[in-house]
């Protein structure tokens, strides 16, 4: 039987776009990123303008998704997160053609990608069947 961190990475591999969390001086921050899952790993991408992979790299994230707002009707609602190091991470060829085409600007800024890898320690799965309103 998979671990929850096992299903939880199984989940994030059918979304495209997340939120890690980590702390800025102290207090939670969150940062959106584009994520793939590549060898039961969170990888992501992240607009170096933001700065957010500061705070992220070299530290203990949370990761998470959702379908809240992509289910079909009648469909599973679920929520996952995953904890682990957050590293820097150079993406081979075919990583980095599996996240898509890059935005051109972010917040005005022209799109420099900058990636992590997220090592999932643990994990957990909230899952709500054919629900008509949101967790």
């Amino acid at each position: 039987m998979p671990s929850d961190a096992q299903l939880a990475v199984g989940l994030l591999g059918r979304t495209a776009y997340g939120r890690a969390a980590t702390t800025l001086r102290a207090l939670p921050f969150l940062a959106f990123a584009r994520h793939i899952v590549a060898d039961g790993r969170i990888l992501l991408r992240m607009p170096r303008s933001c700065g957010y992979h500061r705070l992220c790299a070299g530290s203990v994230v949370a990761y998470g998704a959702d379908n809240l707002s992509s289910a079909a009707p009648g469909e599973s609602l679920w929520a996952v997160q995953v904890v682990g190091r957050c590293e820097v991470h150079e993406p081979d060829a075919d990583e980095r053609e599996r996240f898509g085409p890059e935005p051109r600007r972010v917040d005005g800024e022209p799109f420099d990608p900058v990636y992590l890898r997220i090592e999932p320690q643990f994990g957990a799965v909230h899952a709500a069947d054919g629900a008509a309103a949101p967790l």
